[in-house]
């Protein structure tokens, strides 16, 4: 017998080499950990089986925050675009956010060569099939070859392929993505071990032929210039922009749909699976807002060298003919040829109220998990709960504590909050909405919030961290220039009056003043009462929007506080919910099962009462002051 086990032993192995995946593995290297990243198929790391694009509103936000703390995927990003624009442009800034829309095969040999050229990672194709145990801690796996390898964490980001199955119409098999296998075993060793799983179900559209399309009936939707970047530190080159178009379905559409509502899988009974409420199909479309006589549609290039063409909005699973049919009912449409037809995919996912707030299973030791898995769809979604899932597997290799992304300080931190605490049914989505703290958790200053973490981490490198202090430094000293620059009424009006129309009756103001009022902007201020040095337009930017918004961003910082002062209110883990009387029995069942580890969690978790949230604060305070007294 061939002895392979010093070989196959690591700090910290990811499974899957999706979005999740590759992030959760470049965080873990990063750090230091000895690190594996095992996949089904090297040839689609970092895949995107649906739309090649990248942010949105609140993902957007995300992807910058992803970047702050240190991670890869605005970067590839940056430099795999066909196209970026700025969303809610003309809206404030709680709700703006880039999008990107991909060169996919480029996206994909990007991020592999980030990963293969990472120190401290390997890259192997295996499928797993096993999960090793000692005692009830996991450490370890075997592959359906027969390797084992031994880690101190292990991070599962499976994506769909936990008993994959893919329905193209009344059509049926076994896959995790079109073309690839799905992984029947370890769906059935997780629920071997105690992990409940449910079955969640999303979908894509059709590949159509750039060149049966006829654009010159078509509206076209261009790239922004200037273009704006994901990452906060921009590639040195800018790539060429090309246009995306729009065209809409049409009462025929949804006739030849519902026409053939009986062929869909979903309709039919076929899927079990819960879909997507935020992307839903274009059967779903048509059935639910059957008021409606059109939908838009975006068709969307998948790559340079490719003339594949995405049909963003026509999500479905219809049989192929019927596809072909009702794209053919389309505006520029009409001779349109399929490449690829859409599918739906079912697969196992496991309900996240399984997991702590750090992403690792409460059940198993050792054993973290993020992305479709947990109940999520977005890539975005996903590479956001793979940093974390990383970290915390890196922290637990080198005996750290694990840490905590509280929902006050970012959308990753809202995104796991959410997941942990509340019951999620179908797979979930980041909005904006979703965080009550928008307005200071922005896509702008997402670098602001959270680089001085990811430094302390060991995930941002010490030139990043010189460059962002460098930019507080300067943001700060702007700032004071503007609440310490009186200027008298008639200069104002000389000046920016000339140019506004709009006159100052006081006899003077501050610049910060000034730049309060709405007629005001910071480009405007500059031209008449420009700094020692001219700033660049994304530290101006966050001047503006600091002193435009200092009121309303003040009033949140107050909620904040309310927030974290619940947050630092921890539950002890050995708590007995149900020793505490004076709780609802619904309460002592919800919190049992989530097990919140503070004040602010449980308050969170679906289901109690704001008067049991009060009983429980009294309880943990009067369990605090015992301990104290005891102490004394």
């Amino acid at each position: 017998m061939i002895d392979m086990s010093a070989e196959n032993e690591y700090d910290v192995i990811v499974v899957g080499a999706g979005h999740a995946g590759c992030e959760a593995a470049l965080a873990a290297a990063r750090m230091g950990c000895h690190t594996l990243l095992l996949t089904i198929n090297l040839d689609t790391v970092a895949w995107m089986p649906c739309n090649p694009a990248i942010g949105g509103l609140a993902k957007g936000t995300l992807v910058r925050e992803i970047d702050a703390l240190g991670g890869e995927m605005a970067k590839v990003t940056d430099r795999s675009y066909l196209q970026i624009r700025t969303l809610n442009r003309s809206k404030g800034p709680a709700v703006q956010a880039l999008r990107a829309q991909s060169d996919k095969k480029r996206y994909s040999q990007l991020m592999r060569e980030v990963l293969e050229n990472q120190p401290g990672l390997k890259l192997k194709q295996a499928m797993v099939e096993q999960i090793i145990l000692e005692g009830q801690r996991v450490v370890g796996l075997v592959t359906n070859f027969g390797m084992t390898y031994r880690a101190k964490a292990l991070v599962l980001t499976t994506g769909t392929f936990l008993q994959g199955k893919i329905f193209v119409g009344q059509t049926a098999f076994s896959a995790g993505r079109s073309g690839e296998f799905s992984a029947e075993s370890l769906s059935m060793n997780l629920r071997e071990l105690g992990v409940k799983t449910h079955r969640l179900k999303t979908g894509t559209s059709p590949r159509i032929d750039r060149r049966s399309i006829d654009f010159s009936v078509l509206e076209p939707q261009p790239g922004e210039t200037p273009v704006r970047f994901f990452s906060f530190e921009p590639p040195e080159s800018v790539l060429p922009q090309y246009d995306c178009w729009i065209t809409q379905t049409n009462p025929e559409t949804h006739r030849v749909i519902t026409d053939n509502i009986r062929l869909s899988p979903m309709y039919s009974g076929l899927i079990d699976g819960v879909g997507p409420r935020y992307c839903p199909s274009i059967e779903d479309k048509v059935v639910r807002f059957a008021d409606r006589d059109q939908h838009p549609v975006f068709l969307e290039p998948e790559g340079l060298n490719s003339n594949e063409i995405y049909v963003q909005g026509m999500s479905t699973c219809l049989p192929e003919p019927v596809q072909l049919a009702m794209l053919r009912t389309m505006k520029g449409l009409e001779r349109v040829e399929i490449i690829r037809p859409a599918y739906a995919v079912e697969y196992d996912a496991i309900p996240a109220t399984q997991l702590h707030p750090w992403l690792e299973l409460k059940s198993l030791p050792g054993l973290f998990t993020a992305g479709q898995i947990n109940g999520t769809s977005g890539y975005e979604e996903a590479a956001a709960q793979g940093l974390v899932a990383g970290i915390n597997a890196a922290r637990q290799a080198m005996g750290k504590d694990p840490y905590v992304f509280p929902r006050s300080e970012s959308y990753i931190g809202t995104l796991i909050d959410d997941l942990v605490t509340k019951d999620i049914s179908d797979p979930y989505r980041m909005l904006t909405s979703r965080s009550e703290y928008r307005l200071v958790l922005r896509h702008d200053n997402a670098d602001l919030r959270l680089t001085a973490l990811g430094y302390e981490l060991g995930l941002v490198t010490e030139s990043r961290y010189q460059a962002f202090q460098n930019k507080r430094a300067l943001i700060a000293a702007e700032l004071a220039r503007l609440q310490d620059t009186r200027v008298n009424a008639r200069v104002l009006n000389d000046t920016l009056g000339s140019v506004t129309g709009q006159t100052v009756q006081v006899g003077s103001l501050t610049l910060m003043e000034t730049l309060r009022r709405p007629e005001v902007n910071y480009g405007l201020l500059q031209r008449f009462f420009p700094p020692a040095e001219t700033l660049s337009e994304e530290i101006a930017e966050q001047v503006e929007i600091q002193v435009k918004y200092e009121g309303y961003i003040k009033r949140q910082q107050v909620q904040l506080e309310r927030t974290r002062r619940m947050e630092q209110m921890p539950i002890p883990a050995d708590l007995d919910f149900y020793a505490i009387q004076a709780l609802s029995r619904e309460s002592q069942d919800k919190w049992s099962q989530v097990r919140p580890t503070s004040l602010g969690q449980a308050a969170r978790v679906g289901g109690v009462t704001p008067a049991d949230v009060s009983v429980l604060m009294v309880h943990l305070e009067a369990r605090r002051r015992q301990k104290n007294s005891v102490l004394v």
